[in-house]
């Protein structure tokens, strides 16, 4: 069973066109992590909206397998749709221009690559189809963007999911602290770090990003229902170190701020 979230109002912190506010291709929140934190890792991103982190994650810091969740089933639609340009683009960025003052990507012998596809060509026409996998080679491409990345839509917080059941080297809750919060109250907020205690391995880390307590006002405003939940709410973002200590993880490690206005946040 899978959760559908319909209201056009973005109660779940579901907003649709949220990288036109993060417009990053490389998003500055993965900078303050450690370089190597995702190498060769099982990855879980909670409520990864139309999937730009989960997909760079994927491709260019070296998860062998990452699943992006989140609640609203046109953004999981729209990450599927994500993984096929950014497919498509892989070698956009490395395009130098020729001669002739268009853009072509050279290899390192300075021959044009044919399998270079520019992003008019995206724009125009569509991504690319993603290249089936070979049996022979299904093990090791797997691992691989794009291969290694797939979307569910699921509310997480109460669903499990069938990849939870081998656990996860990291899990990532970017910007969705709030949200949970103040639809779930408390004990909801309380259920989700046990959930994610509990699917994490031996070792493993979580990566969290949370709301300052002053953002929850605009916040609830959008609904009757997180309003109510709102008046109840004893639990404030300062005491979620100290609650995730109690659940048995580690001290936390402030890795710095990143972002603009209401997206200043710090990454722990």
């Amino acid at each position: 069973m899978t959760s559908k979230s319909s209201s056009t109002v973005p109660i779940h912190g579901n907003y649709h066109g949220y990288y036109t506010k993060r417009p990053f291709i490389q998003d500055p929140r993965l900078r303050l992590l450690p370089q190597n934190l995702f190498q060769n890792a099982r990855v879980l991103d909670l409520g990864c909206n139309e999937g730009w982190v989960t997909c760079e994650i994927a491709q260019t810091w070296g998860a062998r397998r990452v699943i992006g969740v989140d609640i609203d089933e046109t953004l999981v639609r729209a990450a599927w749709k994500r993984r096929r340009t950014v497919w498509s683009l892989r070698n956009s960025q490395a395009a130098s221009m020729s001669t002739t003052g268009e853009s072509e990507l050279l290899d390192e012998e300075g021959v044009v690559d044919t399998e270079y596809f520019p992003a008019s060509c995206e724009h125009m026409f569509g991504p690319l189809p993603i290249p089936p996998l070979e049996d022979s080679a299904c093990e090791a491409a797997s691992t691989t963007f794009p291969h290694n990345v797939s979307f569910q839509t699921a509310d997480w917080v109460h669903q499990q999911i069938s990849e939870d059941t081998e656990g996860y080297d990291v899990v990532v809750a970017f910007s969705i602290s709030k949200w949970i919060h103040l639809n779930n109250g408390d004990e909801g907020l309380t259920r989700f770090f046990q959930r994610v205690h509990t699917v994490l391995k031996i070792g493993g880390v979580f990566v969290l990003e949370p709301q300052e307590w002053d953002t929850y006002a605009k916040a609830r405003r959008m609904d009757p229902k997180l309003r109510e939940n709102a008046k109840d709410l004893k639990l404030r973002p300062e005491d979620f170190e100290r609650i995730l200590q109690q659940m048995g993880f580690g001290r936390a490690e402030h890795l710095g701020k990143t972002g603009e206005g209401d997206l200043y946040r710090k990454v722990s």
